[in-house]
């Protein structure tokens, strides 16, 4: 039976990661429950400015500037290649320096050619200052490693699937912010649509500068503390429950091996290990009390210290990670999923005003942003599966789940392409559907993200949150070379989905012989 307690209690926890095996997304004062919340809203909000442009650009913004179809077309593209690149440097920034500094750097970062849109006026400018912008977009990466390095195996899909699916709705309230405070500040302060676009772009500039200072002052960086101090912090917890015959390294790279008890000359390795592992340095602290640990056995301690305690990158360890076929699963289904999310939602809006003109910019502008508002419900919900398949069959579940939800998402792909409605009804209908696979989709791949190569899964996740953004340009630049044939888009997306998701499907979830991620 569900216990809505777990909502607002503090967590059962690791032992040996000190990782919360509920989510006390209720309660902000409790610090997985504060973590959680800023997980999510960061990413809403850097997603909301990220797509701040398109709900504006293709009548106002486009009409100030001169723009051409093709010029709004490479606008999106451009915001959508600056991220695949900060996606891809954020995934070993967050193992290197960790989530929450990786984080607040991409805000603070975008912030600044946020603010400064007012100072495009021409098609020039506008490229480079929605390339800067694009920076937002590499949030994900941190958001996603920030949530799974405070939850543990159990839950993880879950909280994974709300922060990533609660910040990918901003793409959706941008929809209904960007118009409205636009149309405010033309109707009730009386400036012109010139000024009036330009200004707008300062209140998500504020509000992302605000979350990015309170993410750095009111939480840390992991559950046991200092991000540079996490590989002491689990020997010092399996010290505390007495099991000092094989422990961790403090790893260098990622290939680094466990020691045991065995390795040393005395027999039993207890202070040769511990002088190796540093605990001559460090004196052993309480991290976080005892009284709400999960009782787990020695050897599920022993495999999450082996095997899931994220290591420093290097360029030559990181390549096997990267080339993986496991990472490569990963990539490509995302590259489907969130790739076509992403290009959707750049012409959802023009598309509803090609077939249903009497909606206008800000009628079609709301109805395309509930495409982006259903992440609040159906990202989630692809998580909280993951997780419930996962307790019965284990890693494969959770990838089958994946490829089958990809699937039907490919189908009403199709079905929206080849029927091109011109009922309303009809339209949205199909458009739901689509958004409830696909969607879905999105949180079930990070639900089996920190399966893979747990011990790297900054990389993994920023191979994969990249891999969906290559999505988004590819499927962006078809949009732009079929013109205003949105439909004939649709289910070529529909069919590259299904074929990429078959393809992939045969490939085992984590490496044979892995010890973590299980």
């Amino acid at each position: 039976m569900l216990d809505l307690a777990v909502l607002w209690k503090a967590p059962d926890v690791n032992p040996v990661n000190r990782k919360a095996r509920s989510i006390p997304g209720l309660n902000p004062l409790n610090v997985y429950g504060r973590v959680f919340f800023f997980s999510w809203f960061g990413f809403m909000i850097a997603f909301w400015s990220w797509y701040a442009f398109p709900p504006l650009l293709y009548e106002t913004i486009a009409k100030d500037l001169g723009l051409s179809q093709n010029d709004v077309a490479n606008s999106n593209i451009v915001s959508l290649t600056a991220t695949l690149l900060i996606r891809l440097v954020a995934g070993p920034a967050c193992d290197r320096f960790g989530p929450r500094y990786t984080f607040a750097g991409c805000l603070l970062a975008g912030a600044i050619p946020t603010a400064l849109a007012g100072a495009v006026y021409n098609v020039e400018g506008l490229l480079a200052l929605r390339f800067f912008v694009g920076i937002l977009g590499g949030s994900f990466v941190p958001c996603q490693v920030w949530s799974t390095g405070f939850f543990d195996k159990n839950v993880v899909g879950t909280a994974n699937a709300l922060t990533g699916g609660f910040g990918n709705a901003g793409g959706g309230i941008t929809y209904f912010l960007m118009p409205a405070i636009f149309d405010s500040l033309v109707a009730d302060r009386g400036l012109t649509p010139h000024v009036a676009w330009r200004v707008t772009f300062i209140v998500p500039f504020i509000c992302i500068v605000c979350t990015a200072v309170a993410m750095l002052i009111c939480c840390p960086d992991t559950p046991t503390g200092k991000w540079s101090e996490r590989h002491l912090a689990v020997q010092q917890n399996l010290a505390s429950h007495g099991i000092s015959g094989a422990v961790v390294d403090v790893p260098g790279e990622l290939t680094d091996k466990a020691t045991t008890g065995t390795d040393s000359p005395s027999g039993s390795g207890s202070a040769n290990d511990e002088k190796k592992l540093g605990f001559e340095a460090v004196e052993p602290k309480q991290v976080g009390g005892f009284a709400h640990e999960a009782q787990i056995g020695e050897q599920q301690m022993l495999d999450t210290a082996r095997g899931e305690v994220v290591v420093k990158p290097s360029f030559r360890e990181a390549l096997p990670v990267v080339f993986s076929p496991q990472t490569l699963v990963q990539a490509g289904a995302y590259f489907c999923s969130f790739g076509a999310e992403l290009a959707i939602n750049s012409i959802l809006g023009a598309y509803y005003v090609k077939n249903f003109p009497a909606l206008k910019q800000r009628g079609s502008g709301n109805w395309a942003a509930m495409f982006g508002l259903l992440n609040v419900v159906f990202r989630p919900l692809g998580g909280v599966l993951s997780d419930l398949i996962y307790k019965r069959t284990g890693v494969w579940g959770k990838k089958f789940l994946i490829h089958g939800v990809a699937v039907l998402t490919g189908v009403f792909l199709i079905a929206i392409g080849l029927t091109n409605p011109k009922d309303q009804n009809t339209m949205f209908g199909l458009v739901a559907g689509m958004a409830f696979f696909l969607e879905s989709g999105n949180g079930a791949n990070f639900g089996l993200v920190p399966h893979v190569h747990p011990h790297a899964n900054g990389i993994v996740s920023g191979c994969t949150g990249a891999a969906g953004n290559l999505g988004g340009i590819v499927f962006a630049i078809i949009f732009r070379y079929n013109h205003k044939d949105y439909a004939k888009v649709f289910w070529i997306i529909g069919v590259m989905t299904i074929g990429i998701n078959l393809a992939l499907s045969w490939i085992r979830p984590i490496p044979k012989g892995q010890i973590g991620g299980h």
